[in-house]
């Protein structure tokens, strides 16, 4: 637990301590912009890697019960991030009328989904972890989008959301389907019922409720 309570402090200082603070600033004026992002690429990527094997190999304790419609609740929150994610990264213009981030909150709910599915200290620490970089991170890109174009940012205010389909429902923004297209929601959809096949082979944990 010691590793992974390391990990965390580390990544959490990584996203929250240097990107998008003066710190960053600094060190982009004394190496540049482009050696700046492949060191934050390169210690994320480790600063990942340490995470995933502390916590897979973390000594945990019980914290909450995880009852079934529980678990049903995030196979369906999961769907919806997956297809977010791809979406997010095949039409971000169509997905924007959903979430103005949808990368930062399919991430966002798939950590707190498992951080609720899971009970216990271990996934708290590790998927607290990631729930944190994303509250901090969404007020920070919107902030940093403020400073470059502050006009554009409140447009994208008035006609966006944080939250999934808020903007649609407020009447601020449509849902176009057009505009994502199909293959955003299938390459979700084959991913998810991937994962709920491979879940307990990869991890050793069933993705589907006991019924």
């Amino acid at each position: 637990m010691i590793l992974l309570i390391v990990a965390a402090v580390l990544w959490l200082g990584l996203h929250i301590g240097v990107s998008g603070t003066p710190l960053r600033g600094a060190i982009v004026g004394a190496i540049g912009e482009k050696p700046f992002r492949g060191l934050f690429s390169l210690a994320a990527l480790a600063l990942l890697a340490l995470l995933i094997y502390a916590f897979l190999n973390a000594d945990t304790a019980f914290l909450w019960p995880t009852p079934a419609w529980l678990v049903a609740v995030t196979d369906v929150a999961m769907l919806l991030a997956l297809v977010l994610l791809a979406a997010a990264l095949i039409r971000p213009r169509g997905t924007a009328r959903i979430t103005r981030h949808p990368l930062m909150t399919a991430v966002g709910l798939w950590a707190l989904m498992h951080l609720l599915a899971n009970g216990n200290t271990s996934a708290l620490v590790f998927f607290g972890t990631f729930l944190l970089t994303v509250l901090a991170g969404l007020p920070s890109q919107d902030a940093k989008l403020a400073r470059r174009d502050p006009a554009a940012a409140a447009a994208q205010r008035a006609g966006t959301s944080v939250l999934p389909f808020a903007a649609i429902l407020a009447g601020r923004n449509r849902l176009v389907l057009s505009e994502i297209g199909w293959v955003p929601p299938l390459v979700g959809l084959v991913a998810w019922a991937a994962l709920l096949h491979l879940h307990p082979m990869l991890l050793g944990v069933p993705a589907l409720p006991p019924w």
